[in-house]
């Protein structure tokens, strides 16, 4: 695999996503482990279905790099925004909560 890594101004593109759901309501979807993917899955998949081909290559970035880096980029994003959702996104608590949801887009793109 490439060495190419997620940043902060990939993540810029999509903030409108990350600010789609209320900080409140993240935090406590993130706290009880939710499965978004599957509770949004029709959305997922027709957002999935519409992915350009430079698109397509981030995501599959995303999805093979370590819970710690995606966080890392979280924490830079809020560093720079001071938006919730990238705070909680960066809490290592929630590390589960990331890789439970990343494993269910692997499996909805397979």
């Amino acid at each position: 695999m490439s060495e190419e890594k997620i940043t902060y101004s990939d993540v810029q593109q999509y903030e409108k996503l990350f600010s789609l759901t209320p900080s409140f309501l993240l935090e406590r979807f993130a706290k009880k482990n939710t499965n978004l993917v599957l509770k949004f899955e029709s959305k997922a998949k027709s957002f999935l279905s519409n992915l350009s081909d430079h698109q397509k290559k981030k995501l599959d970035i995303v999805l093979n790099s370590e819970i710690e880096d995606l966080q890392a980029v979280m924490q830079d994003a809020y560093s720079r925004t001071n938006k919730k959702q990238y705070k909680i996104l960066a809490n290592p608590k929630y590390k589960e909560f990331i890789e439970l949801n990343i494993e269910e887009v692997r499996k909805m793109i397979n």
